[in-house]
């Protein structure tokens, strides 16, 4: 089962972009997660299509269950 965190955001154009971070410490400090998003927003080191990332939108842990059958 695979976990992941992923960071919501709002650009400057009002779209949405996500970061996401492989098997996250649980459980989450959401205190901390606001302001490392925050701290991400202020340090403009992410670009994308849609512009800068401008807003925190959100977090949420992500399970992915994965079943892998062989066919041959």
């Amino acid at each position: 089962m695979a976990k992941t965190l992923e960071l919501q955001f709002v650009t400057d154009q009002g779209k949405n972009a996500r970061l996401t971070v492989d098997n996250p410490k649980e459980p989450v400090d959401q205190a901390a997660v606001k302001l490392a998003m925050q701290a991400i927003i202020a340090s403009n080191a992410f670009s994308t299509s849609s512009g800068s990332l401008a807003a925190v939108s959100g977090a949420r842990v992500v399970e992915r269950n994965v079943t892998e059958y062989e066919l041959a």
